[in-house]
């Protein structure tokens, strides 16, 4: 049937095939344009999100990993002392960026000093090495702010609380130097106590949502 001419009617426009098939979805199958550019900003805010969450995650890894590091350390050295009959233990030496550590061993018999391990009486195990170069961006330290594990406000950034020399021995008996050693990374805090009556130790994890250590 012809239709009308004049001002009064006019004819609806076709959609090219192409363009419908943006607009409408036909049969069920597919997605629209807006539909699709949902979805792609939804994955880029999610990314988004995703980013600081695996970084947290990695920062925990390295730093839980580093403190049972330095635990498996003390606890090589306490099995050492107890075998060879010798004090063993391990020297902290204050150095940058960081903390060198080593293990030495009594040489004469009046446990491990300063003055023997510098005069090389107390000898070295093995070469000093530093947290920094095994784990990265993970260091001794204690957050200003973050209470110790005593439940005491900390004042000091400083990691090794291990007697006044640095240097935490284990006697041939099993005992040790008590103390704690803070592990830190870029947020994530832990702590190795050494429990000087039986010389082992005890990893913990600072909770900063609760304020409290926990065990990891």
């Amino acid at each position: 049937m012809r239709q009308p001419t004049g001002s009064r009617f006019w004819s609806r426009p076709r959609l090219r095939p192409a363009l419908a098939a943006n607009i409408v979805r036909h049969d069920g199958h597919g997605f629209t344009v807006i539909e699709l550019l949902f979805a792609i900003a939804l994955g880029i805010v999610l990314s988004a999100l995703a980013l600081p969450i695996g970084a947290d995650a990695l920062d925990d890894m390295r730093a839980r990993a580093a403190a049972r590091y330095v635990s498996g350390r003390i606890a090589t050295a306490r099995l050492g002392a107890i075998n060879r009959s010798q004090a063993t233990g391990l020297r902290f030496l204050a150095s940058s960026p960081d903390y060198q550590f080593s293990t030495y061993v009594d040489g004469n018999g009046n446990g491990l000093r300063t003055a023997d391990i510098l005069a090389g009486v107390d000898a070295p195990l093995g070469p000093p090495r530093q947290l920094g170069s095994d784990f990265r961006r993970v260091h001794f330290g204690l957050g200003i702010g973050i209470p110790d594990v005593d439940g005491v406000r900390n004042t000091s950034a400083d990691g090794v609380r291990i007697g006044t020399a640095r240097i935490l021995t284990v006697s041939p008996d099993g005992t040790a130097t008590s103390g704690t050693l803070y592990v830190q990374g870029t947020r994530a805090q832990y702590a190795v106590r050494v429990l000087g009556a039986t010389g082992r130790t005890r990893v913990l994890k600072y909770e900063a949502g609760s304020r409290s250590w926990v065990s990891p």
